[in-house]
């Protein structure tokens, strides 16, 4: 009577004779490849590097930047300006303003060549082409699930 330990002794050796691997032999190659600590292409990379790519992967950078240039709109318009105005929006390359009322809105258009040109400056990067300067929205009389269709109050705001 044979062994069960001479058959598969036999089985392996046979095996490696013909040059094939037994399903457990690549289990157990696959397994131990890159697995080691210290082994080639192991070694510990820097937070800053590892940071850097994912805000380059993400595009977290232009919003890092555009949040920035909303937090900065007072250095950038001074502090009256920017008492009555904020950045709403930046859409490509324009960007909204929304300001307390028609007449600010009306002066801040005065000022868009200077205020552009000093977004340009400090903000190269998000490429800021033109600014839209708008005034309040009227408010809306639709009250409840009904209205009358029309124009509505007949008078102005702003």
């Amino acid at each position: 009577m044979i062994s069960f330990d001479a058959a598969d002794r036999f089985y392996k050796e046979f095996v490696a004779g013909l040059g094939r691997k037994t399903r457990d032999q690549k289990r157990r190659e696959s397994k131990s490849r890159g697995s080691q600590p210290f082994e080639k292409g192991r070694e510990p990379i820097r937070a800053s590097s590892s940071i850097e790519e994912l805000m380059t992967e993400n595009d977290w950078l232009g919003k890092v930047e555009k949040e920035a240039l909303f937090l900065d709109w007072e250095r950038l318009v001074g502090s009256d300006n920017a008492a009555a105005s904020q950045p709403v929006s930046l859409d490509g390359k324009v960007m909204t303003v929304q300001c307390r009322s028609t007449a600010w809105a009306t002066q801040l258009r005065l000022l868009q060549d200077q205020i552009l040109a000093r977004v340009q400056e400090q903000y190269p990067d998000l490429g800021v082409l033109e600014m839209r300067f708008i005034g309040p929205a009227a408010p809306n009389w639709k009250k409840g699930p009904r209205s009358v269709p029309g124009r509505g109050p007949r008078d102005t705001y702003g």
